[in-house]
């Protein structure tokens, strides 16, 4: 369905949704009563979260599954790495299924952004090997950051413009569609380009593309330096997928990277405050949870996943409360 990428402010009140109507995920998955309310959200597990336990891609399926996750978020390199071991894409997407799971995105690299007019078609190039990999094992999504062109180096020439990166995004966006998996445009708040909520909603909008959408993420609109209330700009069916994580207080701004974000709720977002703001405005999606923190990755798999949903869930549980 195309859809435009911004709110009418007769829009957002239609959108709004009525708590009455919203269900909340218990222990056995989303559409449960077990808390009283059912979520209108669905819970992924970006693997990131238990990268340091060295875990193949059939194991972090399992883990995904037992702490009872709707989807997940794998990571390309580990697909890739299975495959290269001679494992069987068809026998992941069936593991994976039978396991009552679905791959909400899954997490690549390719420089399809970059100036370089050799380098960006390798990247393309790598975008739809990455593609083709996705869908074979049941994907639709993929995130697409601006990798290549988000840590410029001292008398490295100007990022591209938002105009330049627009025309980009739409030429990933039609590769895609020859494919079958849609690049989600993702913000990456520490990046001199698409860090921050105005310029992912102008590239995307730019694209001038139906299948344009946005992949936000807490943290990195913390990072970014932008304010909570431009995610009502963005029309709710252009954020399939949102990382959901949390950050503490300290480090400082200029100084918070990747590996201090915690689990949701262990943090100073307000997260409840911006979730039910999400939710009036019609978000449906999948609340995917994307962590690096060191000291998880000393933890149980398991432990840390289970944790990390429930936590997930009580967030959006204290969001439909207010």
């Amino acid at each position: 369905m195309h859809r435009r990428l911004f709110l009418s402010a007769a829009t957002a009140g239609i959108l709004s949704v009525p708590r009455s109507m919203v269900h909340d995920a218990g222990a056995d998955g989303v559409g449960s009563t077990a808390a009283g309310i059912n979520l209108p959200v669905r819970f992924s597990l970006n693997t990131s979260t238990i990268r340091g336990q060295n875990l193949s891609i059939p194991e972090q399926v399992a883990v995904t599954a037992e702490a009872g996750y709707d989807g997940i978020e794998p990571w390309i390199r580990d697909v890739q790495k299975y495959v290269e071991g001679g494992g069987d894409p068809a026998d992941l997407r069936k593991r994976i299924a039978d396991a009552g799971l679905t791959v909400e995105s899954a997490i690549g690299f390719a420089q399809w952004i970059v100036d370089d007019d050799s380098a960006r078609q390798a990247g393309l190039d790598e975008a739809r090997r990455d593609m083709e990999l996705v869908k074979s094992i049941g994907g639709t999504r993929i995130a697409a950051p601006p990798i290549g062109a988000h840590r410029p180096k001292p008398g490295d020439p100007p990022p591209p413009s938002l105009p330049v990166i627009a025309q980009r995004y739409r030429a990933l966006l039609e590769l895609g569609a020859e494919i079958g998996v849609t690049p989600m445009l993702e913000l990456w708040g520490f990046s001199p380009v698409l860090g921050t909520l105005g310029e992912l909603a102008y590239v995307s909008a730019g694209a001038m593309h139906p299948d344009a959408c946005v992949l936000p993420d807490f943290y990195h609109i913390y990072k970014g330096g932008n304010d909570f209330a431009g995610l009502g700009m963005i029309e709710a069916s252009r954020m399939p997928v949102f990382h959901i994580n949390d950050y503490p207080a300290t480090p400082a701004l200029s100084e918070i990277g990747d590996k201090d974000r915690v689990f949701p709720g262990d943090g100073v977002c307000p997260l409840p405050r911006i979730i039910r703001g999400l939710i009036d405005h019609g978000f449906a999606g999948t609340f995917s949870l994307e962590l690096f923190n060191p000291h998880y990755y000393q933890r149980d798999a398991l432990a840390v996943a289970t944790e990390g949903l429930q936590k997930s869930r009580a967030v959006v549980r204290a969001a439909m409360q207010l």
